[in-house]
């Protein structure tokens, strides 16, 4: 997603130092109201399915997708301003769903499993020691055979501020032991301030 012109580094920093802020602040550019119409699409064709959850879900438009198809669905997010928001969602939609403060990188401790996790925009803030802790996380949380779903701002995209740009390999080098990739596809992001979305990708990941 756009987020304000900050250098990599300290984007990172915003997101698992003061998760809050991106809420609290204002209206953050990502939180468009509805579902990203690349993930709507897969759960129109019948592609999000079981028991589901989002790694990073805002305020919880995807988890209420997914809850809307009566499917168990659960979001977990570091920025309580946001998850609050969901359940204010949840309830006046009069739907069946779950928010927990919960780091994505430590899945594990939730001690469930999932046949699909979902991820629009976290993937692309991690590198390093975060990123390997984060794919180890979501081996641990998804049932052999479940699907990774992630959405990710894609080096296709101009410029250089907001999060980093993934490139096809990244994916593919991230996840190259106890995954299959299934597809990784050029998507749009759709945003608030970005008329005609951001480039991205879209990948399914298969947990081996």
């Amino acid at each position: 997603m756009t987020h304000p012109p900050l250098h990599h580094h300290d984007h990172r920093a915003a997101i698992w130092h003061r998760p809050d802020e991106l809420y609290t602040t204002g209206r953050p550019p990502w939180d468009i109201g509805r579902p990203q119409p690349a993930f709507l699409a897969l759960a129109d064709a019948g592609h999000i399915r079981g028991r589901v959850l989002d790694v990073g879900c805002g305020t919880g438009e995807h988890v209420l997708l997914c809850a809307e198809r009566g499917l168990d669905a659960t979001g977990v997010d570091v920025a309580p301003t946001a998850l609050a928001a969901a359940r204010t969602k949840v309830q006046q939609r009069r739907l069946t769903a779950r928010f927990v403060l919960h780091d994505a990188r430590r899945l594990g401790d939730l001690g469930e499993s999932f046949d699909t996790v979902l991820d629009c925009g976290l993937f692309h803030i991690f590198d390093g020691a975060d990123r390997a802790a984060f794919v180890a996380s979501l081996h641990t949380a998804l049932v052999p055979g479940g699907r990774y779903l992630m959405l990710c701002f894609s080096d296709a995209q101009p410029g250089d501020t907001g999060p980093h740009r993934v490139t096809r390999d990244e994916i593919v080098t991230a996840f190259r032991a106890g995954w299959r990739v299934d597809a990784i596809e050029p998507a749009t992001i759709e945003t608030l301030t970005d008329p005609d979305g951001i480039q991205a990708l879209l990948a399914t990941l298969i947990r081996t």
